[in-house]
């Protein structure tokens, strides 16, 4: 006997609403015992695919811009600097 069950599809609906209102999914994996790699799949099939590699390396980049642009805006008003960066 495998360990796969079946999860009811009211249970996948409740998860998905909840995600949606920002739930985080381990919370929802811990409350509902289905795991993140289940909950997640359910996600991307919602979603209609999955982030390919580029929007991924993307994102990450994006990211890494934007916390350089708060550390330095972070250290600009620790210094009492006043803002002088042009959005």
């Amino acid at each position: 006997m495998s360990g796969f069950k079946r999860i009811p599809q009211e249970i996948k609906d409740q998860i998905m609403v909840r995600v949606k209102e920002g739930i985080p999914v381990l919370q929802l994996s811990n409350e509902h015992g289905v795991s993140t790699k289940s909950i997640y799949t359910w996600i991307a099939k919602e979603s209609g695919k999955t982030p390919g590699t580029l929007q991924v390396a993307r994102l990450k980049r994006e990211k890494e811009d934007l916390l350089r642009l708060v550390g330095a805006l972070t250290l600009k008003l620790s210094r009492g600097e006043k803002n002088k960066t042009s959005f």
